[in-house]
This record gives structure tokens, sequence and C-alpha cells, in this order.
């Protein structure tokens, strides 16, 4: 039986480009419209697996999810890094001189603000999903309207390329989390995910960063959400890796100390290759 991933958007977006990326193509993809109906499909055991953006290299973290993580409590059991290639999509035949609209997921149009700053008159739409704006075009057979997708959509949709890479950052990357109901499937760890609170008090972040350096482990994220309802608390979102486990049982040791509600949200491979 293939894996069942669900993912926010529709088949050949980018959640399902970084899925095929992660476990190979023979899974079954299940669409879901919001990261939130991700999580309650894989809560009712209808999926066996998120796929879930977490952050971006020009648009930054997505903020909405770390509170998903924190309200539903997967593992985080993987990631996947994509580079982020966007292209103009429009029906066989037409032309540029042709279009009017330009329909795409909002992160996805700020990634090309450079190229659209070149064309005023085209008019911007923002929609919920890429692959999702390229589908539409097939199947309503826009000739006026063009959509910001990956190559995935073209293919899977039978829509040209009028223009490749419009990004204004070739360098561009998103990075996806990767959430289970447990981690029984990991057998190799060098990364792991922690949140957690620190007392209001002067120097109570530092203490819990000097422990991971004099411990050698590397930060690799540093995000901090506010605690709801709880005026200047704050909740710490913090990306470790390390060398040598023996340093990083010994980290956690004596980070638990000097933190409050401390959760170990996944221990995972590290997978930074885009």
């Amino acid at each position: 039986m293939n894996k069942r991933v669900a993912i926010q958007g529709t088949r050949a977006s980018f959640h399902e480009e970084a899925a095929y990326k992660f476990f190979g193509e023979e899974i079954e993809t299940v669409e879901c419209v919001s990261f939130k109906q991700t999580c309650e499909v894989l809560k009712r055991s209808e999926a066996d697996c998120v796929v879930m953006a977490i952050e971006n290299s020009i648009a930054g973290s997505l903020l909405p999810n770390y509170t998903l993580l924190q309200e539903y409590n997967f593992a985080i059991v993987g990631e996947v890094y994509l580079p982020i290639q966007l292209h103009l999509l429009a029906l066989p035949g037409v032309k540029f001189e042709d279009i009017k609209y330009v329909e795409s997921h909002p992160i996805a149009i700020r990634q090309c603000i450079d190229f659209f700053d070149e064309f005023p008159h085209l008019q911007v739409i923002e929609s919920n999903d890429t692959a999702a704006c390229a589908k539409k075009i097939r199947e309503q057979n826009l000739t006026d309207t063009v959509a910001i997708a990956n190559t995935l959509a073209a293919k899977l949709y039978n829509l040209e390329i009028l223009e490749r890479r419009i990004e204004s950052n070739k360098k561009n990357y998103t990075r996806f989390l990767i959430l289970s109901k447990d981690n029984s499937a990991v057998t190799t760890i060098n990364k792991a995910s922690l949140s957690f609170q620190v007392g209001n008090a002067v120097g109570s972040l530092a203490k819990v960063l000097q422990i991971f350096a004099e411990k050698a482990i590397n930060l690799t994220k540093i995000q901090s959400m506010p605690v709801l309802g709880k005026r200047n608390e704050y909740n710490f979102y913090v990306d470790i890796e390390w060398g040598a486990d023996a340093n990083y049982d010994a980290a956690i040791g004596q980070v638990v100390k000097h933190t409050l509600n401390f959760t170990l949200m996944g221990e995972y491979e590290k997978n930074d290759k885009a």
C-alpha cells in the first residue's frame, strides 16, 4: 500500500513536489484546502504523513504553521528543502500580449515582484494555491490568464511555459517539514526541533543559548511567537544540529532545567540539500 501524504493544495503544487522529493513518486497524495485540514486528516488517520511548508528564503517563516505544530503536537520526522522555480504557464498557443491576468499564491507573487514591475498593465490576482491556478486555466480554457507555478503543474495540466524562472531570487528555496503521529520510523537523528519558554528575567534566553554553545550544538533556526493571551510571554522554536550524540543528550538535560513548557517536537535526519 502506498504511503498517504497530505498536502496543502492540489496535485502538482510545490507541496506535492516536496513530497515526491522526500518519499519518491510512489505515494498517494491527499489534497487539502488548508494547512489545518492537513493536520485534521492526519489526526483522523486518513493520511500517514503531512508535508508542511515552514519557511521560505524570501518570504520568511510561515508563522501560522508554528501555531499548528503546537496545537496538534505531531512528531516532526523529517525535512526537505525544495528550490522554488517559478514560471508563467498558459494554454498552448496563448501569446504574452494576450495576457490580462496573472493568478497565483500571494507568496509566489511576492517572489516575482521584479518581473511584474516591468509589466504594470497585468492584473495580479491572489489565490490559495499555485497549482490550482494552473488547473483552473486548463478547466476553464482561459486564454487571457496565466498562472505562476512549477514545471510539475505545466506537465500535469498540459500548459506551456511562456516565461521561465521569473522569481526575483534564483537561489529561492522553501523548507518543508514531514509530520507524523509518531517517530517510530526514524532511524538516524542528527537534528531536532524544540519549543520552550524562558523566565522573564535578564539573561534567561542567553543562558539556554550558552548551554548549546558549550556543548557544540549548532542552532540553525530560532523563531519566537507570542503566547496567546499572555502579555510579554513567548514561545521559542529552535532547530539544532549536532555531531556527537552525547553532547546533544547533555545539552537537552541542562536546557530542560532552564526552560518552561519544554517540548521536543521531533528528532530526525538533517536533509538540507536544496
